[in-house]
């Protein structure tokens, strides 16, 4: 079979977000959080001392990247961190009333985003696409936790023969 971008998921799922993001920028605007940033906000406002772990599972960013990007909000005013008293090594992240501010200044013009993102679908499609959107999110998630690694399909070994004392003493003499 040909490669055909109109059946390429990788590609058809990039066009997807970019309309999503282009979307999400014009009515966030330059000033508003970005969707990553307002993705975190939302998350520690509803979970307060939330880890930073616990905060990679819940909002699907790499480790690496949300480190930096807490670091950054935190520079920002937007949230505040500190280790928990459970394990002195983990550090529980807080939302400060500037985040606060951030999340609810932004939060009606996200739903209008993704309410338009929708909208490029008929009324009677977009239960089944965000059934399925979500069904693919949580495989992506079991597939990192390490629940359900995909299906691969490998090759039957036969089985092994058994090798008497003989054989295996006129193998070793022909090495």
């Amino acid at each position: 079979m040909a490669y055909s971008l109109k059946s390429s998921p990788g590609h058809l799922l990039r066009r997807a977000q970019q309309y999503a993001h282009d979307l999400y920028s014009k009515d966030v605007g330059a000033s508003g959080p970005t969707p990553r940033q307002f993705e975190v906000l939302h998350v520690v406002s509803q979970n307060p001392q939330l880890s930073q772990t616990d905060l990679v599972h819940h909002t699907g960013i790499d480790r690496s990247t949300l480190a930096d990007m807490i670091a950054r909000m935190i520079k920002k005013g937007l949230l505040s961190r500190k280790r928990t008293k459970e394990d002195a090594r983990a550090n529980a992240v807080s939302i400060t009333p500037a985040g606060k501010r951030m999340l609810k200044s932004a939060e009606a013009k996200v739903n209008k985003s993704d309410r338009a993102v929708l909208s490029a679908l008929p009324k009677t499609q977009q239960a089944a696409f965000m059934k399925a959107l979500k069904a693919y999110a949580d495989a992506l998630d079991k597939m990192e936790s390490g629940a359900a690694a995909p299906a691969k399909k490998t090759a039957r070994k036969a089985p092994a023969r058994k090798t008497t004392k003989k054989k295996a003493k006129r193998k070793t003499k022909r090495r």
